[in-house]
């Protein structure tokens, strides 16, 4: 288990309707920082309302951040504000089958996850919520230019317009 913003609530503490506020401290945001590869992680605060039905627990809130990222052309960091809403479901681990089997989840199902020993961690969710919302391909202000010396096409040059307009631009010289 993770536990670089570990925040466990044992479920005979949830009632429906209970809030929550999950601010990380300095260690917890330096231990996300580096297990999602940020340079940096400035903030990262989220507010949550838990919901019961029997052994289903659902959070939902938001949560804000102020982040680094690296950009994927130059490596320089880029930064990067937060502010998204998350709704997780937290359902008991599986234990119809052997510990290796694969569990299927539908579509709907996405933003599930597995709970065991009597307590969700909704420290350890919103977490991987911040890694989910961040942009996957944060590029800096010198990011096009970089990946022009590199020989790398805009994607308006590679896409089947940029094709055509190649094609276009040779039949007018």
């Amino acid at each position: 288990m993770i536990n670089d913003f570990g925040h466990r609530v044992a479920l005979d503490r949830v009632r429906d309707g209970a809030r929550f506020e999950l601010v990380a401290d300095e260690d917890e945001r330096k231990a996300i920082a580096e297990r999602f590869g940020f340079p940096s992680l400035g903030r990262l605060d989220a507010h949550a309302t838990l919901e019961r039905d029997g052994d289903r627990i659902r959070a939902r809130g938001r949560l804000r951040a102020s982040l680094e990222q690296s950009c994927v052309a130059t490596g320089e960091p880029v930064a990067e504000h937060v502010d998204e809403p998350f709704d997780v479901l937290f359902v008991p681990e599986p234990c119809d089958g052997p510990p290796d089997e694969e569990v299927e989840l539908a579509a709907q199902d996405c933003d599930t996850v597995f709970y065991e020993n009597g307590a969700i961690d909704l420290g350890t969710a919103i977490a991987d919520s911040l890694a989910l919302s961040v942009d996957p391909y944060p590029r800096s202000p010198g990011a096009e230019d970089a990946l022009r010396e590199a020989g790398i096409l805009s994607e308006a040059e590679a896409g089947p317009f940029g094709g055509l307009a190649k094609l276009l631009k040779s039949d007018d010289s």
